[in-house]
Formats: C-alpha cells, structure tokens, sequence
C-alpha cells in the first residue's frame, strides 16, 4: 500500500487509515475497531426502517453468545428516537439502550455514578453509501462493584460480533482486544465513563 492510497484520521487518542475504494479504515492498533468510510447519510425515517428490517436477525445473532445481562435487550429503555452514526463506533448507525439499573443514564450529572448492575447496550448496523446493509457488533458496558475492576474505573466492556462470537471481554478472553474501549471512555471520565445520546436523536418524555 502506498501513502497516496489512504489517509489519517482522529477520534481523540486513537488513529485510522482509511484505505482508498475499500469502505473500510484501518486503527494504527490492531484491535479497534475497523471503520466504515463511506457510511450512507439516512434521515431517521430510513435508518428506522433499514433497524426494523434487521432488528430480529441482529438480536438472533447476539444471542448466540450465552450472554445473560443482554439477554432481551430490545425490550429495555431505548434513548435514540433513530439510530444515529457513532464516530467512536465505527462510523455504524447505533442504537443506545440501558438496563433498568441504570435508570438515570440519561440524566447523569457531573461527578454521579450509575448503580452496579447497570448495563448499556449499543447494538449497530453498517449501512454503506453504495446501499450495502448489515448487522454490525454490539458493545456492552457493565458496572461491577466497587474495585472489582480498578484498571477500567469498574467498567466491564465487551464487544460481541453480529454472529455472537464474543470479540473480546475485559474480565474474561481476549481482555486485551478491548483495552481501548475504556481508552476512548476516559474522555467522558466526570460522566461515570459513558457518552450519552447526541441531542438531536434524544427521546423525549
């Protein structure tokens, strides 16, 4: 590969290349994750529709991983009114849903914390600009008591492939594969770690 065919881009610490005519963008570490570089620009009407088509399928794949604290998780509290594209998630189209532990997620203030037990679930789809759409991974976050986790604040992270296979887990295997999600999560430090819902896609009571 020459230096003309990509380019680098920033999401805070982290680096991409993206790889000229491939759709995709290549992390400077190998275990975050592969960017999308043409994502297609939907209104929220399309998104929804192209969520509903793949919602069922999506939820089938994850389940395949054995995991309890998502288990059922399209019937949690959802806080996007329409999937919205996560540059931290790699350019995919993402849903934000969150347990009934963490029931003030979305009103978390500056210096709260979310309760142990509390579980954010981002499931995502890649919905390219040449009309290509498919399920894509979900990322989970699990608050775990106090100092069973010091390294990442008390946070579990887990990334699990739209076929269920289990990416990485930062108490179980390939801990490693997701260091970088609490990496990318320091920025939002004062917010318990958690990033929350751009505002134009925010529910509204």
């Amino acid at each position: 590969m020459n230096a003309s065919s990509f380019s680098i881009i920033r999401f805070g610490a982290a680096a991409l290349a993206i790889v000229s005519g491939s759709g995709l963008a290549f992390a400077d570490g190998q275990d975050a994750h592969i960017a999308i570089e043409n994502p297609a620009e939907l209104s929220k009407q399309e998104a929804l529709e192209h969520y509903r088509s793949l919602n069922r399928r999506m939820a089938r794949g994850y389940a395949v991983a054995q995991l309890d604290l998502i288990l059922n998780y399209q019937s949690w509290p959802l806080f996007n009114d329409a999937p919205y594209i996560s540059a931290t998630h790699g350019q995919r189209y993402v849903n934000s849903y969150a347990n009934r532990m963490a029931h003030n997620y979305a009103t978390l203030q500056e210096g709260e914390e979310l309760p142990m037990g509390s579980v954010l679930a981002k499931d995502s789809m890649t919905v390219t600009d040449e009309g290509h759409v498919h399920p894509g991974a979900m990322f989970v976050m699990e608050k775990l008591a106090e100092d069973a986790s010091p390294d990442t604040a008390d946070w579990r992270y887990i990334m699990v492939l739209p076929d269920g296979s289990v990416f990485g887990d930062t108490m179980g295997d390939r801990a490693g594969a997701v260091a970088y999600c609490h990496v990318c999560h320091e920025q939002v430090a004062d917010r318990d770690y958690t990033f929350y819902v751009p505002e134009e896609y925010r529910t509204r009571d």
